[in-house]
């Protein structure tokens, strides 16, 4: 076998987060030459997930400092609690993100074939917390009706606000076609909630219903872009089974999803060093080739580069809170239909003004608490981890810590006690590519609680500078199943 500095190298892909890892599943069986490395020494990049141990070592590398996309991080176990089980018994997932049915990424994995490997769980019912009118008693949360038998039969809903959601459901479902088009075309880029105010009549209990489904992070989604998300949700309804309209990549989501592409692109001949970055890049002009120092002493030669921006200080920011409780919150994680699967993942939004600041102001952007169960193999079964997300400002993480504690005071929650919490910011950046001098650079992945089917372009356009004139655009992770398919997964267990 060739070292690798001898062998010249079609591709060096840099990172293995989600985006580079999809390229090397699109290049699996194309019989080029790829080598794939990583500075960390775990797989998944800003979409990795974490034992207690490799959180922890995580925390302190990024301690003082911007690594990439994350800062601010810090972990605390609950003095005096005893509960947590061992180090790999917990998968905490760095972007807990869901899948929609119809999203182009479920597509994808099912042509290439990838999907063979991954368990998926079904995302069950979302919920709007309520604030207590009386400190007497305790704040509440309802279920969000998002079909029409979920309509029929909700108590939390008058008749009178039925007919309005049924009227708008049907809307949504053709509002691109003549004459639903006609009636927001003029409200496109206005926000959502002044469309449902002035054409549906929806009071502001009835538009965050709406809203929610959109889990939009700053409140103030567009009119063309909230009826484009609700529909996706609404169409996704179904799609794989009754009651549920997304599903989630056991073991850590989108990370499973990184490394089941990461060990495709192994069986196909890629060749993989974790730990490895790049220490300097030189062209060489004659050949139109790059000469790549790497931190293991090794220099490569290569025809393309392939890497994430990494590059602070741009895009959107978020702080996230990751709760490990000591309870499996049972009664979230309950089919609503007959005939459906038992979900892993309920959703609860905290509206806008819904909790307040430090100083007693309204905080003006919502906060979403993602629950997840043991199932999702990221906590032992006795247990459950919370995911909370909301925009960065100077009150987020006290923000977060509010809509925990507040989330754990409810009836549902209330016997629930904290065993460990980490704290981090994240930015994310565009999905722009940039392709320049023989070096591709992908912008990383949109921040979403759902995933984003825009993060799949730039992996196309990479997969299409890689394979140049041979890019044939429907084999494009259009593959046969293997001879030996289930050796195959044998042999990546």
């Amino acid at each position: 076998m060739e070292s690798l500095s001898d062998t010249l190298w079609d591709v060096v892909i840099c990172g293995t987060g989600l985006q580079q890892s999809l390229l090397a599943l699109a290049l699996s069986r194309s019989k080029k030459k790829i080598l794939h490395i990583d500075p960390n020494d775990f797989y998944g990049g800003s979409e990795a997930a974490f034992s207690l141990q490799d959180a922890e070592s995580w925390v302190k590398g990024l301690t003082g400092g911007f690594n990439g996309f994350f800062k601010s991080a810090t972990l605390v176990k609950s003095e005096g609690t005893t509960g947590l089980g061992p180090s790999r018994a917990y998968y905490l997932a760095l972007a807990p993100t869901f899948i929609h049915s119809r999203s182009a990424l479920l597509s994808q994995l099912v042509s290439s074939q990838a999907y063979r490997q991954v368990e998926f769980l079904a995302v069950g019912s979302f919920f709007i917390f309520k604030p207590a009118q009386d400190p007497c008693f305790r704040p509440t949360l309802t279920r969000i009706p998002s079909t029409r038998e979920d309509i029929f039969s909700s108590t939390a809903v008058s008749t009178k606000a039925k007919r309005m959601l049924m009227k708008f459901l049907k809307f949504v479902l053709d509002y691109e076609e003549s004459p639903q088009l006609e009636q927001w075309r003029s409200h496109a880029d206005a926000p959502l909630t002044e469309f449902l105010g002035e054409v549906f009549k929806m009071d502001a209990e009835l538009q965050t219903y709406v809203l929610t489904l959109t889990l939009s992070l700053d409140g103030n989604i567009s009119t063309k872009d909230g009826l484009a998300t609700i529909r996706r949700h609404l169409s996704s309804m179904g799609v794989y089974g009754p009651g549920f309209a997304a599903i989630y990549p056991k073991w850590g989501g989108l990370s499973e999803i990184a490394q089941v592409s990461c060990r495709a692109g192994a069986v196909g001949g890629a060749v993989y060093m974790l730990g490895s970055s790049i220490k300097e890049i030189e062209t060489v002009q004659e050949d139109k080739l790059l000469r790549l120092s790497l931190s293991s002493g090794d220099t490569v030669r290569t025809r393309l580069l392939v890497r994430a921006n990494d590059s602070s200080g741009f895009g959107l920011s978020i702080s996230r809170l990751v709760a490990v409780v000591d309870s499996p919150l049972t009664s979230f994680f309950q089919p609503t239909v007959e005939g459906a699967p038992r979900p892993a993942v309920a959703v609860v939004a905290f509206p806008t003004g819904s909790l307040t600041t430090p100083a007693g102001a309204t905080y003006q952007y919502p906060v979403y608490l993602s629950a997840h169960s043991g199932e999702t193999g990221e906590c032992p079964n006795d247990q459950s981890v919370l995911y909370l997300t909301t925009l960065s400002t100077p009150d987020s993480n006290e923000i977060l810590q509010k809509a925990l504690d507040a989330f754990l005071s409810t009836e549902e929650a209330q016997t629930s006690h904290i065993l460990l919490r980490l704290q981090y910011e994240q930015s994310g950046g565009s999905t722009d590519l940039c392709a320049e001098n023989c070096v591709i650079t992908l912008s990383g992945t949109p921040l979403s609680l759902a995933f984003d089917d825009s993060t799949l372009d730039p992996v196309k356009e990479a997969w299409k500078h890689v394979m140049g004139e041979g890019a044939v655009e429907s084999e494009y992770m259009n593959f046969p199943d293997r001879e030996g398919e289930a050796d195959e997964d044998e042999a990546n267990e």
